[in-house]
């Protein structure tokens, strides 16, 4: 079983700023990232993205903002993502949000620490393990809590991140400009 261990929390622009440096010195910087990500309005956590290194349709099992979800991803040619788009959207999958997200991703003694700016939402950083079963998963889980209070960041609660991400998917179009 595959399954993703995050969490995450809003930061300021300045501590984004000092995190990056602090991640420039002391992890190695694994890529740089430019993200446009589309939800699907469906009972599943379904989503598209194209990146810098291609394109992806993947599924995340549970809820949004859960600590841990199992993944199903399927990559593609970058090509083909309005394509793959189209068909989801003849299917009925309404394009529900889009993001726009700047990304540094980094490995920090064996975590993951993605550094993002997604336009109109804010600057957040995301601790992520991945777990083969639910053992696992407590104890990365315990583990990333513990590298959050190391870095001084507070991590952010869930309903904080789904009021957020509440406002975000009802305004979103404002909020970017499109």
């Amino acid at each position: 079983m595959n399954i993703e261990v995050e969490i995450r929390s809003f930061i300021s622009k300045e501590k984004y700023e000092s995190l990056s440096e602090f991640f420039k010195q002391n992890a190695k910087l694994v890529k740089e990232d430019y993200q446009e990500t589309y939800y699907f309005d469906s009972e599943q956590d379904l989503r598209t993205q194209k990146n810098n290194q291609g394109s992806k349709i993947w599924l995340k099992k549970g809820k949004i903002h859960d600590d841990a979800r199992e993944e199903i991803e399927v990559r593609f040619d970058g090509d083909n993502f309005d394509k793959v788009n189209e068909i989801f959207e003849v299917l009925g999958y309404g394009v529900e949000i889009k993001w726009f997200r700047k990304r540094f991703q980094f490995d920090w003694l064996g975590v993951k620490v993605c550094l993002d700016y997604t336009k109109g939402y804010g600057h957040i950083i995301e601790l992520e393990k991945m777990a083969d079963d639910d053992d696992g998963k407590i104890e990365a889980l315990n583990l990333l809590r513990g590298k959050l209070k190391e870095l001084e960041v507070e991590e952010t609660s869930k309903e904080e991140f789904n009021r957020k991400f509440e406002y975000y998917k009802s305004n979103w179009r404002e909020l970017v400009n499109e």
